[in-house]
């Protein structure tokens, strides 16, 4: 299942520890707690960093296939999306490959229906390859200009294009943003978008994403307050609180 985001996804963990924030969830059952109650908030769909018994991010079979599980079974009929990140195998590019090879010999109802993938991560050609023939769908995080050339050259399809400012401050964010869409636009690259920051720059483009029309991302993974800095009680609360500042904004769309 890969269907249009019309809105907003729900970023739930990401790396986030839990005395950043209490409501962080680590295992498959917190997990699938915090998806549902997401979900009754307004999310549209589902990213999640599957983690080990020890709560260490993972991409290992076994610990992905129990998150996606629980979180489906609490949320049938959201889409399912998992992490790729290069750092949970400490930068080793095959063994990362080979961990995310093993998830095609998931059940259909453990296997997620995308996982994001870092294009300025070596690898990521070969890696959105074996993501494909496992039936996975596979979104492309685009940090930069330089992430945009990347992804026109390496002439992949993709099915969604996460552009995402991790870096800078929410003065700078909405014009790192921009000069990210121009940079795909000027590369004809055409696929569905998706616009969020991290941290600083979270707030302030979950609002550019309304004036422009694009689905956004908000959770404890990207943020752990409101708009205003003030104190969120779950993921939940921060989805509840992006749709009013997503739909105020697109309120004033052009």
């Amino acid at each position: 299942m890969q269907s249009q985001i019309e809105r907003i996804k729900a970023c739930l963990n990401g790396g986030r520890r839990r005395d950043e924030h209490p409501a962080v969830p680590v295992t498959p059952e917190e997990l699938a707690v915090e998806a549902a109650a997401a979900v009754a908030a307004g999310a549209e769909a589902l990213h999640l960093h599957p983690r080990e018994r020890g709560g260490a991010q993972s991409l290992h079979f076994g610990d992905v296939g129990a998150a996606v599980s629980a979180v489906r079974s609490a949320c049938p009929g959201v889409p399912v999306g998992v992490t790729t990140g290069l750092w949970i195998s400490d930068g080793d590019v095959g063994r990362r490959l080979a961990l995310v090879d093993s998830w095609a010999d998931l059940p259909s109802a453990a296997r997620p229906d995308f996982a994001s993938v870092n294009v300025g991560e070596p690898g990521f050609a070969d890696l959105v390859e074996v993501l494909r023939r496992a039936g996975i769908g596979v979104e492309a995080g685009v940090w930069s200009t330089a992430d945009a050339q990347r992804l026109a050259a390496s002439r992949v399809s993709w099915t969604r294009i996460l552009v995402e400012v991790v870096d800078g401050t929410a003065e700078t964010a909405v014009a790192t943003a921009d000069a990210i869409l121009t940079s795909l636009d000027d590369f004809g690259i055409t696929a569905p978008r998706l616009l969020h920051g991290e941290e600083a720059t979270c707030w302030p483009l979950v609002v550019h994403a309304g004036r422009l029309g694009l689905p956004t991302r908000i959770g404890l993974e990207d943020t752990v307050v409101g708009p205003a800095d003030e104190p969120v009680v779950d993921n939940a609360d921060l989805v509840r609180r992006a749709l009013a500042a997503w739909n105020a904004a697109a309120s004033h769309r052009r």
